[in-house]
């Protein structure tokens, strides 16, 4: 294809929707958005869109070369992040994702090598959705739950989590503490609105229990921790904020079966580079410390 900014301009109209929508994320003037949808249908002889008062839906033709531009516009933004991660320099920069409920055990190291080397800007990004390193979006991951299968990653075991199930004083309080496994039907409990969640502690959980006794819901691990601090449940949380804080009582030991294997995930293009192994060597050396301590 001879013109790429109209196959852009046409994959924009089909996740937009609107002409001024497509317009408003290409940063151009919504005449020149018509212009090369009519410019590419009249080349290539086709409608590739249905217009209607609602806007713009794409036709079975516009279907099939939108699948192309999609696949087009991931390889750009593959290839703008690998070339961001490059360079021989630590410097730059450096794009970590994890899950929330590691920020408080990540967030010293992330600083701590911060301050080793002053010239790296620590992006961190954690959420619901996972970022993708094969589109750039990240540099390293630190994953819990089944090892990551994706595809040109390398994939490293780091730790396994362990994790407690506790209540806080003012929980406490007020319902008292279960009476073992068998009486956690008769309280209440904090945990994911994620009824999909993959973490191995939040599956046992919703198995043993009714689901009337998951009062307190939440998509933030901050605040699910938050909430059983205030006595809204009983709870998970990481084992090392159990041990440091004397406000909370554990419930029943820790299983097994709860333990959450974290996974050292770096895209096998960036795996290499200066930059992400100096800070994969930074933090295993780190959890080498941990372990002497």
């Amino acid at each position: 294809m001879d013109n790429w900014d109209e196959i852009r301009t046409a994959f924009q109209v089909a996740r937009k929707g609107t002409v001024s929508g497509a317009a408003e994320v290409l940063g151009v003037h919504h005449a020149t958005v018509i212009r090369h949808i009519d410019a590419l249908e009249q080349r290539l002889g086709v409608k590739l869109f249905q217009r209607h008062a609602r806007g713009y839906t794409a036709t079975e033709a516009g279907q099939d070369l939108l699948q192309v531009a999609q696949a087009t516009d991931d390889q750009f933004t593959q290839l703008a992040g690998r070339i961001k991660g490059q360079g021989e320099g630590v410097s730059g920069d450096l794009v970590i994702t994890s899950v929330d409920l590691l920020s408080q055990w990540l967030t010293p190291v992330m600083v701590a090598f911060q301050d080793a080397y002053p010239e790296v800007r620590i992006r961190y990004r954690s959420g619901v959705r996972v970022f993708r390193l094969e589109y750039g979006e990240a540099h390293v991951a630190i994953r819990a739950g089944n090892m990551p299968e994706e595809p040109d990653n390398v994939v490293q075991p780091l730790v396994s989590q362990r994790i407690a199930l506790v209540a806080s004083s003012a929980y406490v309080a007020r319902h008292g503490l279960p009476d073992g496994i068998d009486d956690l039907r008769n309280h209440r409990f904090v945990t994911s609105d994620d009824d999909t969640s993959r973490a191995p502690f939040e599956r046992w959980l919703r198995a043993k229990l009714p689901e009337d006794c998951l009062t307190y819901r939440a998509t933030d691990l901050r605040n699910m921790h938050d909430a059983i601090k205030a006595g809204a449940g009983i709870g998970f949380v990481m084992e090392q904020e159990y041990e440091a804080d004397p406000d909370l009582t554990e419930v029943i030991p820790s299983m097994d079966e709860w333990t959450a294997p974290l996974w050292l995930v770096t895209h096998v293009d960036l795996h290499r580079t200066t930059k992400v192994q100096a800070f994969l060597r930074f933090l295993k050396d780190h959890l080498k410390e941990v372990g002497r301590s």
